[in-house]
């Protein structure tokens, strides 16, 4: 598995009721994608910073969806550029499901 942390720079003063509007808009594209697993939203307002935790079946399925394409649509609607970093993911404590 591989894990990949993604932020950009939001606007200054954006709050977390703006920033989960915008993300819920985004958020079907998502669902059912081949080769990830789950995604996470990630805001800070400190630090006027949003983005991703996502983990993906192969670091292939990663660069497959995080291709150039979605990072012109990240610049689209946030304006900024991600940076993403990613990890390989051996071990995972999952417990709402127990396991």
């Amino acid at each position: 598995m591989i894990t990949a942390v993604v932020r950009f720079k939001l606007p200054k003063g954006t709050m977390l009721a703006d920033a989960k509007a915008k993300f819920e808009t985004t958020a079907p594209r998502y669902r059912g994608l081949n080769g990830l697993a789950r995604k996470y939203y990630l805001f800070d307002a400190e630090a006027s910073t949003g983005g991703g935790c996502y983990l993906f079946e192969s670091r292939a399925a990663a660069e497959a969806i995080l291709n150039d394409d979605w990072r012109a649509r990240i610049r689209a609607n946030y304006g900024a550029d991600p940076e993403i970093d990613f990890f390989e993911t051996p071990v995972i404590v999952e417990n709402v499901h127990d396991r």
